[in-house]
């Protein structure tokens, strides 16, 4: 049964977000594959990740990268899962898809967006409906997440 994370973003963006919970990915030695809604927006990611934090380096790459099946986050535009990751990360409306393979799913929309609002409450019923394990998380006002299903 694969873990699905719902994360509900209302206080700050999702380049804000994604960066610090890529790195606790890493410290935890899970390997990523982050899904994003078009290859343009992936570029934006990978333009990111390499600049979010002059401290921080988060190794990574694209799938159009040769190096993809080596790199600890791989982003891509579509289904595939170049890097064999157990865990996924939906952004930018990408859709659940097949949950099989991998033992988290973390799917972040902007709660701000009633059409990515709607999106998510599908996927949650989807999600339910397979029978895999979900939670909802959303920013408290002191900028913590706090599980609320």
């Amino acid at each position: 049964m694969t873990e699905v994370l719902f994360y509900h973003l209302q206080r700050q963006p999702l380049e804000a977000v994604l960066p610090p919970m890529l790195e606790k990915c890493l410290e935890r030695g899970w390997r990523v594959v982050v899904e994003a809604g078009s290859p343009e927006r992936c570029e934006a990611l990978d333009a990111l990740l390499w600049t979010w934090r002059e401290e921080s380096f988060l190794p990574h790459g694209t799938w159009r990268d040769p190096n993809a099946p080596r790199t600890p986050i791989v982003l891509t535009a579509d289904n595939a899962n170049p890097n064999a990751a157990s865990v996924r990360f939906l952004v930018d409306g990408a859709p659940i898809g097949d949950a099989a393979g991998y033992d988290r799913i973390v799917l972040l929309f902007d709660g701000n967006d009633p059409d990515a609002l709607d999106a998510a409450r599908g996927a949650w019923r989807q999600v339910k409906a397979a029978g895999h394990a979900a939670t909802y998380w959303q920013q408290s006002e002191a900028g913590r997440w706090e599980k609320k299903a």
